[in-house]
């Protein structure tokens, strides 16, 4: 056991103490985008949350890597600034992966504890409480790794760590396992639009060219090779000879809002980080604005300019700010409704057509024209309704199993860090 330190009646070592080696800083690299399998995940501090990483994140990746930034299996990762405090447990299930240099990399000796244990105990108070007395209060507040090294922890006997382990681990799953229901309601959506629109399979034909007119090339107004991809020709096709809905351009229903003002008044800002993939929930995250900012109302759909593959796409119920990596569009037809909008715009049948519309590289965005010019199917009015409600009732139930998995979580840490001073204490 290693040397220990008694404040308290609690067993306590030093973190630096229980570790295999010096911990190291990670890769100083620029995000791009990860176009292969075999190119490794790129884990920076955006990546995870306190909860680890979320089913579906798109990972990045970087053009050039050392060995010694390759993750190990339960290596274990500190957020030096930004996220402070933040930690992330890397296992082998994940794949290859190098980690970022706003990330610090401790590797736990087994002998000396479980490096699991270790991991947990980061998400307990007296660790979030520790945080708040170490960080320095600057404009970025961050800690480094010799104050990381000084972390101090209550260190059980190994089968107690082993139980306690056993026990959030558990809890964790389960909290996993609902949220995945949670959002599975989403994922169903996508049939149910294609149902009432009464649109069948997408036929897709697996071409390696694709012909096109120079007059289509001239209406169109670009000549990328992706542009003219055959998913994207086959929804459109589809829209406009296989519905009942009409198909309209997304310019001929919405007016671009662009009314602007300073990040500065105090209003709450909304970043691209504080809307879900796929779902329009708001996730929670708060950013700090810069520069100007777009107003948006009650009722107006929020659709993100930068990374169309993520589905980021809004239904604002307040009124408020938001980033202008945001279009913000406001609906100027009667016979469309804006829920039904903000729903299709999250659809199949929408990012079938956006991700082959996308320039840049670091920074993918989807050009304006390019967005005005998105084929929208509008169905009868009752139909959009049907499709709003279900949507409304997938959104309510998934909010519910959330919070469900939420409460259930905090307790199940509540639990994990009463039993670890418990036993602590009963074995001291």
């Amino acid at each position: 056991m290693p040397q220990t330190k008694e404040t308290d009646t609690l067993n306590r070592v030093i973190l630096g103490s229980l570790c295999l080696r010096e911990p190291d800083y990670g890769i100083s690299a620029v995000a791009i985008e990860r176009t292969d399998e075999s190119q490794p995940k790129y884990i920076r501090i955006t990546d995870f949350t306190d909860n680890g990483i979320e089913d579906g994140h798109i990972f990045t990746t970087v053009a050039e890597y050392l060995p010694k930034h390759i993750l190990n299996d339960g290596d274990i990762l500190f957020a030096r600034s930004g996220s402070i405090g933040r930690t992330f447990q890397y296992a082998n299930s994940l794949g290859l992966a190098v980690f970022a240099g706003y990330c610090i990399r401790f590797v736990i000796d087994p002998e000396k504890a479980i490096p699991e244990y270790v991991y947990w105990y980061k998400k307990t108070k007296q660790y979030a409480n520790w945080i708040q007395k170490v960080k320095r209060p600057t404009v970025q507040p961050n800690i480094n790794k010799e104050e990381y090294k000084s972390l101090e922890i209550i260190l059980p006997p190994r089968d107690e760590q082993e139980r306690l382990v056993a026990n959030i681990s558990a809890a964790s799953r389960q909290r996993t396992a609902k949220i995945r229901e949670a959002d599975e309601l989403f994922g169903g959506m996508d049939s149910f639009v294609l149902e009432k629109l009464e649109i069948g399979e997408i036929p897709i034909q697996s071409r390696s060219t694709v012909a096109v007119t120079l007059t289509t090339v001239r209406t169109e107004k670009t000549i990328g090779a992706q542009y003219f991809h055959p998913e994207r020709l086959a929804v459109i096709r589809t829209l406009e000879n296989d519905t009942a809905a009409s198909t309209r351009r997304l310019a001929d229903i919405v007016d671009f809002i662009r009314d602007s003002v300073s990040s500065k008044n105090g209003n709450s800002y909304l970043g691209l980080a504080g809307v879900v993939c796929g779902t329009g929930e708001l996730s929670g995250a708060k950013e700090e604005a810069e520069g100007r900012s777009f107003t948006y109302k009650k009722g107006d759909v929020l659709y993100a300019r930068l990374r169309p593959y993520l589905n980021k796409v809004l239904y604002a119920e307040i009124d408020g700010i938001c980033s202008t990596e945001f279009h913000v569009m406001r609906v100027t037809h009667s016979d469309v409704l804006p829920e039904y909008l903000a729903t299709i715009m999250r659809s199949k049948i929408i990012v079938s057509q956006t991700k082959h519309m996308m320039t840049g590289n670091t920074h993918p965005r989807i050009s304006n024209d390019d967005v005005r010019n998105l084929r929208i199917p509008v169905p009868p009015m009752d139909v959009q309704r049907i499709i709003v409600e279900e949507m409304r009732f997938r959104a309510e139930r998934s909010r519910f199993l959330k919070n469900e998995a939420e409460e259930e979580w905090i307790k199940a840490k509540a639990r994990f860090e009463r039993k670890m001073v418990e036993k602590n204490l009963f074995w001291h």
